[in-house]
């Protein structure tokens, strides 16, 4: 019930949707919570997550959206950057965007049904019409990935010509090159401070878990040696 409700807390935070009347003529999606344990590099429980999930099954192209496909890097892609890290002696640092696809704005007209046990007291009829993109809608993922390019393509970042989910700005003679997976980033650059830098960015557009030195990401566990 906890987890539950600190995941409608961050949907008031990001205001992903609006209580309003229930529209004749435009049909009503439910939703369904999906609970998992997250586990940390040696399979401990470090939190139990409730995430709220649309049932856009039946949503029905160009009618319920338009456009759905978004990269996503591939694990050749993330085990290149390990292998080039390793090469140049780079710490690889991790972090964890929350609740990511809350971030993405959906033109669309979407209404999903209130949730039971916590329908409004006043309105108990009306249902949520949706201003951001929500888990389980088709175009969710496109949505989270245009907001996160155009942030980065705003602070100098230049978007790889082959792996479109890799992010490289230049500074001077510096270089910081940033891995997306998802709501998960993995980063590493030639300067530390550019690793500093990115964090501070990042916590002041989005709601970020900073998850120090990468150990662990997409089941491969990696062990950084300091010489």
């Amino acid at each position: 019930m906890i987890a539950m409700q600190e995941e409608l807390n961050q949907f008031e935070r990001s205001e992903v949707w609006e209580l309003v009347p229930r529209p004749s003529n435009q049909s009503v999606i439910g939703t369904r919570w999906v609970f998992r344990n997250k586990m940390d590099e040696n399979s401990i429980m470090v939190r139990n997550k409730a995430r709220l999930v649309a049932q856009g099954f039946n949503h029905e192209e160009w009618i319920n959206y338009k456009e759905t496909f978004a990269p996503v890097a591939r694990l050749e892609a993330i085990r290149m950057l390990l292998a080039f890290a390793c090469f140049k002696d780079f710490i690889l640092y991790q972090m964890d965007v929350k609740s990511s696809f809350l971030n993405g704005f959906i033109n669309e007209k979407v209404y999903v049904e209130q949730l039971p046990n916590f329908q409004s007291f006043n309105f108990p009829k009306h249902v949520f019409k949706l201003k951001k993109a929500l888990y389980g809608l088709k175009q969710a993922p496109r949505s989270w990935y245009e907001i996160l390019s155009k942030f980065l393509l705003k602070k100098g970042f230049k978007i790889g010509k082959i792996d479109t989910t890799l992010f490289i700005k230049i500074k001077e003679n510096d270089m910081l090159l940033v891995q997306i997976y998802v709501g998960d980033i993995i980063f590493c650059a030639t300067n530390v401070s550019l690793c500093e830098e990115f964090s501070k960015c990042m916590h002041s557009e989005f709601e970020i878990s900073m998850m120090g030195e990468l150990n662990f990401f997409l089941g491969l566990q990696i062990k950084q040696l300091k010489e």
